[in-house]
């Protein structure tokens, strides 16, 4: 394992999807095509997603430590398996991030057989996610390959 691509490239990842996922796909998806969908199933939600507006003040703080986490294990991966891909950083990263963002959408649309989750709910986590996954992963090949060797 290559630590300093897990830390730089996980850095990288965690950064590029939470900065579009809160500015962009976020305003899009979730509070825009979403939130009918998210008040019809608000028995779902924790306590502070059912409040009006939501109380995102109580739930970020382990969503950035959640998704810290998540994006330095995503890197770890990566360093293991990053020769199997080829051409520049970015875009063995951008491949890795797409595979992971298709396992990501077949795992969701699994749990929508035991979870009552609406079918579109789930198809635009996965659309997010995937979006997300692509463009981390395109930034964290190429600060893998910049900075870490």
């Amino acid at each position: 394992m290559n630590w300093k691509l897990i830390i730089i490239g996980g850095l990288a990842f965690w950064l590029v999807t939470n900065i579009l996922g809160l500015g962009v796909t976020g305003p899009i998806i979730h509070e825009a095509i979403l939130d009918p969908m998210y008040k019809a199933t608000e028995t779902l939600w924790i306590e502070p997603l059912r409040q009006d507006p939501p109380d995102m003040a109580a739930v970020m703080p382990r969503w950035i430590l959640v998704s810290l986490i998540s994006s330095l294990v995503v890197a770890g991966l990566y360093s293991c398996l990053r020769k199997a891909f080829e051409g520049p950083g970015w875009k063995c990263g951008m491949t890795w991030g797409l595979y992971l963002g298709i396992f990501s959408f077949v795992t969701l649309l699994s749990y929508s057989g035991v979870i009552a989750l609406p079918m579109t709910i789930v198809l635009w986590w996965g659309v997010d996610g995937l979006v997300l996954f692509v463009l981390g992963g395109a930034a964290m090949g190429w600060a893998g390959e910049r900075f870490a060797g």
